[in-house]
C-alpha cells in the first residue's frame, strides 16, 4: 500500500510523551512515509523528546520554547541551515496556570489570562510567520482545538477563551497564506485522557458524559485524530483550508 505522505517533511511541536495527541500524529506521519522533525521546550524536556524521536525515527530534534521569541526566530534558521524545507507544521501546544483551571472563570488573573493566550494561541501566529517561508511549495499548517472554544465546558475556563482565539486565527491565517498555497486548519478533538488533560478539574466526568451522549457512544481515540492530521497534511486535503474539523465521536452535534 502506498504511503500518502511520502516525500513530505513535517515538524511537530508539542510531543511530550507517548500519551499526547502530538505523539499519535507523529506516529501516523511516519507510518505514511513523512520525514519527522520534533521540537523540545528546554533542556529538562530534551532527554524525553530525544528518546521518543529516536523511537519514531525523527530526522531532527530542535529546541523551541514558544514563550521565547528569539527561539521561534532561530527555529527556521536552524532548519534552513540543515537544508530542511517543510511541507507540514503541527501546532499541538497549549497551557494555562493550574489555579486558573480550578477556580471560577470570573477570577482569572490578568497574568494567567496573558499566559494562556500567549502559549496556546499567539504561538500559532508566531510559528506560522517563522516557518511559512520554509514552505516554498505550499503545504499544511494545523493546530488542535476543543469544543470548549464555543460552548461552556465546566472547568475549562480560560483555555476555552484561548481556543476561541486560536480558531479565529486559523481563519485569518488561512486567508493570508492561501496565496502561497499554504493551508491552515484546526482539528477539534474530543476529550482524550492525556497527561495535560488531568489538569482540568473533574475531567473524568467529562469523559463519562461524552461516552454516554456522543452519537457513537464512546470517547475519541488519539489514532482517529492522527489519521485526520494525515488527511490534512497529505495531498488528500489539498482543497481544505480555514476549517475546524471535528473528531469527537459526533459529540459536537448534541444538544440536550
Amino acid at each position: 500500500m502506498s504511503k500518502i505522505m511520502e516525500g513530505k517533511t513535517a515538524i511537530v511541536l508539542g510531543v511530550w510523551n507517548k500519551w499526547s495527541i502530538a505523539y499519535a500524529i507523529s506516529q501516523a506521519f511516519v507510518r505514511e512515509g513523512a520525514k519527522l522533525i520534533l521540537t523540545y521546550q528546554n533542556e529538562r524536556a530534551k532527554p524525553a523528546v530525544e528518546e521518543l524521536g529516536g523511537e519514531l525515527g525523527a530526522v531532527a530534534l530542535v529546541p523551541c520554547d514558544v514563550q521565547v521569541q528569539s527561539e521561534i526566530e532561530q527555529l527556521p534558521k536552524s532548519l534552513d541551515a540543515a537544508g530542511i524545507a517543510l511541507d507540514v507544521v503541527v501546532h499541538s501546544i497549549a497551557s494555562a496556570n493550574h489555579e486558573d483551571l480550578n477556580q471560577p472563570f470570573l477570577n482569572t488573573s490578568r497574568d494567567g489570562f496573558s499566559f494562556a493566550l500567549n502559549v496556546s494561541a499567539y504561538s500559532l501566529v508566531a510559528l506560522s510567520k517563522a516557518l511559512s517561508p520554509l514552505m516554498a511549495s505550499g503545504g499544511s499548517i494545523m493546530t488542535l482545538t476543543y469544543l470548549g472554544s464555543t460552548r461552556v465546558v465546566t472547568n475549562y475556563n480560560v483555555m476555552g477563551v484561548a481556543k476561541a482565539a486560536l480558531e479565529a486565527e486559523v481563519k485569518y491565517l488561512a486567508s493570508e497564506l492561501g496565496s502561497k498555497n499554504i493551508r491552515v486548519n484546526a482539528i477539534s478533538a474530543g476529550p482524550i485522557k492525556t497527561i495535560s488533560a488531568r489538569g482540568i478539574k473533574d475531567f473524568s466526568k467529562v469523559l463519562d458524559f461524552v461516552a454516554q451522549h456522543a452519537p457513537l457512544r464512546r470517547n475519541t481515540d488519539p489514532a482517529e485524530v492522527a489519521d485526520t492530521a494525515v488527511f490534512l497534511g497529505s495531498d488528500l486535503g489539498r482543497g481544505v483550508t480555514g476549517n475546524i474539523l471535528f473528531v469527537d465521536a459526533g459529540f459536537q452535534i448534541v444538544g440536550l
